[in-house]
């Protein structure tokens, strides 16, 4: 039976990819590595984990995938924070309501990550 979500995997081309991965999530966004391995690691973003692979060429390409969305108490200051540190923010932090029955009001801002990655910032009001 299906509990929840357990990780998401990504995949590093090179060990400078590798360490400007673990540094984006760990260092600049406050997440908790669990452990890491020769290979790998895994870094624990609250409810649920992310999987960084550092042994082979990561295919950059959008799939079926199409982001990462992290939930967020402020948009704006995560967004100044990826900016300060040099990261490409691609949608600009903004309030939104989706259409839904009950409407649903959130604010939201995207950047991309360091491997590539489409990483959205997301409150819900």
């Amino acid at each position: 039976m299906i509990t929840g979500l357990h990780h998401i995997s990504m995949k590093c081309e090179t060990s400078e990819e590798f360490e400007k991965a673990k540094s984006f999530y760990i260092d600049l966004l406050g997440f908790k590595k669990v452990r890491e391995w020769p290979e790998g690691i895994m870094i624990d973003f609250g409810n649920g984990m992310l999987e960084i692979f550092s042994n082979g060429p990561g295919i950059k390409t959008k799939g079926t995938l199409r982001h990462i969305a992290f939930a967020t108490d402020n948009v704006d200051e995560t967004i100044d924070m990826i900016k300060k540190a040099g990261y490409k923010v691609f949608i600009e932090p903004k309030d939104i309501v989706i259409k839904s029955e009950p409407e649903f009001p959130a604010r939201m801002a995207f950047c991309y990550g360091p491997l590539g990655e489409e990483i959205e910032f997301f409150h819900e009001m």
